[in-house]
């Protein structure tokens, strides 16, 4: 990876890098889930609303343990190996440490001349 943000061989397996981040980021909030239902059901004094709570529970639970599942399979976590899941979260760090050097906008982020007439002088259309 180079600084230059519009060469093309920054792309080179940026869907699978985008995979891993939106796994990654779904387990994360499928397990935010388990823990609120969790906690939702221990406050709770209905009985319907405790019944309805523990099944959404388990549907987290199973929603939670297919995802973990899709990522170790496709290698992107490494809950039991910890030295492969080091190097995973150091080449992320590294990536993101090179993308935040990049110069991703340039200096004029202006946007007067983007429109050369205002909607009363007419345009596509008329």
């Amino acid at each position: 990876m180079n600084n230059d943000y519009l060469d093309p061989i920054n792309a080179l397996h940026l869907p699978e890098l985008a995979d891993a981040t939106f796994v990654t980021d779904f387990m994360i909030r499928s397990k935010e889930a388990v823990r609120n239902t969790a906690i939702a059901l221990t406050e709770t004094a209905s009985p319907e609303v405790r019944a309805l709570l523990r099944t959404q529970l388990r549907h987290a639970i199973q929603l939670h343990t297919e995802v973990s599942e899709l990522a170790m399979e496709k290698k992107w976590f490494h809950p039991y190996e910890l030295n492969e899941q080091y190097k995973l979260d150091q080449l992320s760090a590294k990536n993101t440490a090179m993308i935040a050097q990049m110069r991703l906008f340039p200096d004029d982020t202006s946007r007067k001349g983007m429109f050369d007439r205002t909607p009363d002088e007419g345009g596509a259309g008329d």
